[in-house]
């Protein structure tokens, strides 16, 4: 089998979300599959940036527009991005379609990630989704056939998460600081909770509104008692996951939610929003709220905060979680659905 990969998104200097699952996806497939032969094509602004190849079955190539045809079985573009079919056969990863179902980002880029969705639904023969409620938005939304959708979650890596050093008063986000993301919600409720513990904001400081959130922590009334970090990343971030005692996610709106995932595996009680994918997630693992709701929200950091018992209930019931979620699992569900598009 020959496979063509769209390895762009790899390349971020500050991976997170997609670039993790691209990265993932690039190495495992070659790794797992040494039989088959894979082509990682870049787009020529990032070609310079890729790192060197690892593997034998490995070859680079470049996305030129127009693209042209690869000599491959099947191109997988690991971005719901295809702006004509580069081979006979195609299959896009859809992560998400926030930006079409709420008010998340600015008129320009809603109008430019919808043509670019819909192009991609369009130029597909089978779409991976990274969670059922995303599979059910790209039916609803782009109207691609469902039963040409197939469902692989991302992945986690496992973590000795019984084996933690002590932990620290601190509630962790992890995500870039946007308006999707709920973090003023999230600043308001903690304002509200014992003086004791702190609130670190770990991720990118550029996501839509960021300006908005960065002003509103100035104004806290527990300015002292909270960590705007910027992106983190490898040691560092798992330094956070290693001593909070709370992770808070009360996201608007997720595809999947990856963070709940990766403190769950870092056997950190994990609150998160009772809506979009992140329900499918956490399953029973997490304390789950309606995001909408600054008091529920409160109340919920505060259980949790007053109830040590109910911190390592919820820590063993995450670690169990994340157990179920693996990038080796993710890898060869992928592998499948390419044996599956290339038999009919």
């Amino acid at each position: 089998m020959r496979i063509a990969l769209d390895a762009t998104y790899s390349v971020d200097p500050h991976p997170s979300g997609i670039a993790i699952y691209s990265r993932e996806m690039l190495s495992g497939l070659a790794q797992t599959f040494p039989e088959d032969e894979f082509l990682h094509c870049y787009r020529l602004k990032t070609v310079t940036n890729a790192s060197r190849l690892a593997f034998g079955n490995v070859k680079k190539c470049v996305l030129l527009p127009p693209l042209k045809t690869f000599r491959s079985d099947l191109f997988h573009a690991l971005n719901q991005r295809v702006d004509r079919r580069p081979a006979k056969k195609v299959i896009s990863t859809f992560h998400d379609l926030f930006v079409m179902a709420g008010d998340y980002s600015s008129p320009e880029f809603r109008a430019r990630f919808t043509g670019q969705a819909r192009r991609a639904a369009q130029n597909s023969d089978f779409l991976i989704a990274v969670s059922a409620f995303t599979a059910n938005q790209v039916h609803s939304l782009l109207g691609f056939d469902r039963s040409r959708i197939r469902v692989v979650p991302h992945g986690v890596h496992q973590r000795r998460c019984g084996i933690a050093g002590p932990r620290e008063n601190i509630v962790l986000f992890v995500g870039a600081l946007q308006r999707r993301k709920n973090v003023l919600r999230l600043i308001e409720a903690f304002e509200s909770v014992a003086e004791d513990w702190r609130l670190v904001l770990a991720g990118a400081i550029t996501g839509y509104q960021a300006d908005r959130i960065l002003e509103r922590v100035e104004r806290s009334s527990r300015r002292d008692r909270i960590q705007v970090t910027g992106y983190l990343s490898g040691s560092d971030l798992d330094q956070f996951y290693s001593r909070a005692s709370i992770f808070a996610f009360p996201s608007l709106d997720e595809g999947f939610g990856m963070p709940v995932l990766e403190a769950m595996a870092y056997g950190v009680p994990v609150i998160t929003s009772r809506r979009s994918a992140l329900t499918e997630v956490a399953g029973d693992a997490a304390i789950l709220i309606d995001p909408n709701e600054t008091e529920e929200l409160r109340c919920a950091l505060d259980r949790l905060i007053q109830n040590p018992e109910e911190r390592m209930r919820l820590s063993e019931l995450g670690c169990a979680r994340a157990q179920l979620y693996s990038w080796d699992r993710a890898v060869r569900s992928t592998h499948a659905v390419y044996e599956e598009v290339l038999s009919v």
